[in-house]
């Protein structure tokens, strides 16, 4: 019943977003030239006009071959495309992979994108095994997925742009600003602007790691409901940052989440298999695509959070551990002055389950080192969850700093 209710309502979303969901670029028809190819096999695909958008400006539903980049994807296809932000050097430049499935059946476009961040791995491997592991001939409508987003950060280890820009603070771009802005806004222009659905996959960065977690804008509708599709444990309400992909997608009325799991700059397998599980639990809630053992409904939603930070400098070792529920005054863990021996212990603050926490390491007075998700009381939770007017639910949100 839940799926089926879920699969209707956000069915119904993107049904009202092909039809009114109004596009904020100008030369939505210019021509490109890409190169494409199946993921399994190579074949050349001759220059075309993007056609998923009409003439009135509005994302048309997919009814046989899917348009992205100037190539046209048959139905039960797998494709692998090329886009080209053009901010390299002629003869120097790399395109970037765009993972293409379209379904056998008709239904929404659902975006995956991972390492905006170049030194988060993670999701580059969940949007691999997701892509590759969707059989066409099973899936209604399209998933587009974008394992790399910033190459020049990846090839390099870093999570910036080569101008030490964080791309994740620049969208929807702007063609005429900085390097970073062009990029933003060709990658916008080019490829989430076909999405009806779009996952940004992240995670912890500086020596931290994050608990799984879907952060939302939850005073969002469309959102909310999207959000509540994963079956991950944990919802954060965030609206985000202006310049974050998912919060300017939102603007533009394609309902958008951050899919966070595990540490940057490695790879690990049950962040990433319990990635991989979440997408499938969406996409089967979505009616996309039957999963096998779909996660359940998530057990906790934070409206508000907060990281303790340390008050002085040393070697951090905590005490907890990532979704541990911990209580108001809990010692969370110990700064040790490497010289002196004195010790600093970090005491919380709050009620709640730690969602995310520094790795063990040397830090500095006023290092984020533990990000809790604040228990709310019975009665107020419940004004929360029910009260209407967002003006008020909105001056209980914390504006506490995010990694994104």
């Amino acid at each position: 019943m839940l799926k089926s209710i879920i699969g209707l309502t956000l069915l119904l979303i993107a049904i009202n977003g092909y039809s009114q969901q109004t596009l904020k670029f100008d030369g939505v028809n210019d021509k490109s030239i890409v190169n494409s190819d199946s993921i399994t096999g190579a074949s050349t695909i001759t220059t075309r006009e993007l056609s998923s958008v009409s003439e009135s400006g509005f994302i048309e539903q997919p009814k046989s071959s899917f348009a992205l980049l100037g190539a046209a994807v048959p139905p039960a296809t797998a494709m692998r495309l090329s886009w080209q932000p053009n901010q390299s050097s002629d003869g120097l430049s790399m395109p970037t992979p765009i993972l293409v499935v379209n379904g056998a059946q008709s239904g929404p476009v659902l975006c995956l994108t991972a390492a905006i961040h170049g030194d988060e791995l993670n999701g580059i491997e969940i949007v691999r095994r997701v892509l590759h592991g969707t059989d066409p001939e099973k899936l209604s409508g399209t998933i587009i997925g974008v394992p790399i987003v910033n190459l020049q950060g990846f090839q390099r280890s870093s999570r910036y742009l080569t101008d030490r820009r964080d791309l994740n603070r620049f969208f929807p771009g702007n063609p005429q600003g900085s390097s970073a802005s062009r990029i933003a806004y060709s990658f916008f222009k080019e490829i989430i602007s076909h999405c009806n659905f779009l996952v940004d996959l992240h995670t912890g960065s500086a020596h931290r790691t994050n608990l799984p977690q879907v952060r939302a804008n939850l005073l969002q509708s469309s959102v909310a409901e999207f959000a509540q599709a994963f079956g991950v444990s944990v919802i954060l309400h965030s609206e985000g940052s202006a310049g974050m992909l998912r919060h300017a997608a939102v603007e533009i009325g394609i309902p958008s989440v951050t899919l966070e799991a595990g540490k940057s700059m490695t790879l690990q397998e049950p962040a990433v298999q319990y990635g991989v599980k979440s997408i499938q639990t969406l996409l089967d809630r979505m009616n996309m695509l039957e999963a096998a053992q779909p996660l359940e409904a998530p057990d906790s939603i934070y409206y508000h959070s907060a990281w303790v930070r340390v008050n002085h400098g040393g070697i951090l070792l905590g005490n907890v551990r990532l979704g541990d529920k911990i209580n108001k005054n809990d010692v969370l863990g110990i700064v040790t002055d490497p010289i002196t021996n004195m010790r600093s212990e970090i005491i919380s603050p709050h009620n709640g389950r730690i969602i995310g926490l520094a790795i063990d390491q040397v830090v500095m007075p006023g290092f984020a080192g533990f990000h809790i998700g604040i228990q709310e009381s019975e009665e107020r939770s419940a004004r929360l969850n029910h009260n209407k007017d967002q003006k008020v639910i909105v001056q209980h949100i914390s504006t506490a700093p995010e990694s994104e």
